[in-house]
């Protein structure tokens, strides 16, 4: 009995260790190496990540100039000014300029007021170019203030486009970084007396009465010379300081002289005072055209003594130039009006011109390289808003604008007697025929 009990437990010992090893080789006969797990059983999350496009880097471009924001040019500089401003926010706002490197282009200003004085401005565009590092620069009004800041641009190797400034002078001392955006002086009154000669032939007897600042006496010479040309007679030739007021001594000069045609003028202030005073003398000329300050629209401020006066313009608003860069001319006078309230005059459009032609050069460069811009203003031959762009090239005129032309301008009434602007000549663009005689 012993001996069946004790074989019993023997036997039921060795089957609970048989069971007991089977159980722990189970596991090591199923798993699979991990090395032969198929490729495309791959986790996803350890594939590589897809690369995020960079964003485009942006810079910040800063035009250094000077504005006449207070002293006697302070009416054509603050619309230049205005213009100006008025193309910065708007080619910011449109996203800036892209460069050829994908570089993003946007513009910030940098100015000072010169109080329209010759030595401040070189003073001032000193400091735009050593301590504002300035990139690029835009001139002050006036041609005397914009011969001063041409050489300081040269001298530190900055791109200027002028604008207010069409004295040819400054653009034939052998520069090669500054561009002219207006119609130069020599060209500003010839076409008056083109005008004068279309309406009658018999007209010879002229006065030539201007101030005696660097820009008029350019116009003043130039008109002489054509004049004397064209078989008219110079009856006086005659000039006024800046900041004249009293017209009285210069308008006994023309009486006693007797012309038939009154040509000359200088900036706003004093053209428009001048008009005025040739009104109240009742001056019995058939004809005066003035510089600047008849296409101000503010000028017809003097009530009558505006009418009939012609003055040669860089821009109208009239004028349908068909733009192949930039706005319409509708569309830029909608923008200015809607900023500043006012109809622009040609000194807000040319403020405006002189930063489409620095957003053209660099658009076409596509670098902001000095070189690089230079070479496309060079290059530059387009027609916008302003009407035709191109400058000289030679090393005799660099930068001397040959392209664009003068419209004229002559203050009429409509059919409700309000002063209005008209454009008379050329011929091809005019909008009225010409008042003539005007007395």
């Amino acid at each position: 009995m012993f001996k069946k009990h004790f074989l019993f437990t023997v036997l039921t010992l060795l089957m609970v260790v048989s069971l007991a090893l089977a159980g722990c080789a189970a596991p090591a006969a199923t798993q699979a190496p991990a090395a032969e797990a198929p490729a495309a059983e791959a986790p996803a999350a350890e594939a590589p990540a897809a690369e995020a496009p960079a964003a485009a880097a942006e810079k910040m471009v800063t035009i250094g100039f000077t504005a006449s924001l207070t002293g006697k040019l302070n009416v054509e500089s603050t619309r230049q000014n205005n213009g100006l401003n008025l193309w910065m926010q708007q080619v910011n706002d449109a996203g800036g300029v892209k460069l050829a490197d994908g570089t993003v282009v946007k513009f910030q200003s940098k100015f000072y007021d010169d109080e329209s004085n010759k030595d401040r401005v070189q003073e001032l565009y000193t400091k735009l170019a050593i301590e504002d590092n300035a990139d690029f620069l835009i001139s002050p009004y006036s041609s005397g203030l914009a011969d001063a800041a041409a050489v300081i641009a040269e001298q530190y190797g900055k791109i200027m486009i002028t604008t207010g400034a069409a004295s040819e002078g400054t653009y034939q001392k052998g520069y090669t970084l500054v561009y002219q955006t207006y119609t130069p002086a020599g060209r500003y009154l010839t076409g008056s007396l083109d005008l004068l000669a279309s309406l009658d032939a018999n007209v010879k007897k002229i006065a030539i009465v201007h101030e005696n600042d660097k820009f008029s006496t350019d116009v003043a010479n130039a008109l002489e010379a054509y004049a004397t040309a064209q078989g008219y007679e110079i009856v006086l030739r005659e000039g006024y300081d800046s900041g004249t007021t009293d017209f009285a001594p210069i308008i006994n000069k023309i009486e006693a002289a007797a012309p038939e045609a009154v040509l000359g003028g200088g900036h706003f202030a004093d053209g428009q005072q001048f008009a005025k005073s040739m009104s109240e003398k009742s001056l019995a000329v058939k004809f005066i055209s003035l510089l600047v300050a008849p296409p101000e629209p503010t000028f017809a401020e003097i009530g009558d003594a505006a009418l009939g006066i012609v003055g040669p313009s860089q821009w109208e608003p009239l004028a349908a130039f068909p733009a192949d860069f930039g706005p319409t001319g509708a569309e830029f006078v909608e923008a200015y009006k809607a900023a500043y309230g006012e109809e622009p005059s040609y000194h807000g459009a040319g403020g405006y011109m002189a930063g489409l032609i620095l957003q053209k050069a660099i658009e076409s460069a596509g670098s902001l390289d000095t070189e690089a811009v230079k070479a496309a203003l060079d290059a530059i031959d387009m027609t916008t808003f302003f009407g035709k762009i191109k400058f000289d090239v030679t090393p005799e005129s660099h930068g001397l604008q040959i392209g664009h032309e003068m419209v004229y301008v002559q203050w009429q009434k409509d059919s409700a007697g309000a002063l209005v602007k008209q454009v008379v000549w050329p011929s091809a663009g005019k909008t009225a025929e010409s008042l003539f005689p005007i007395r």
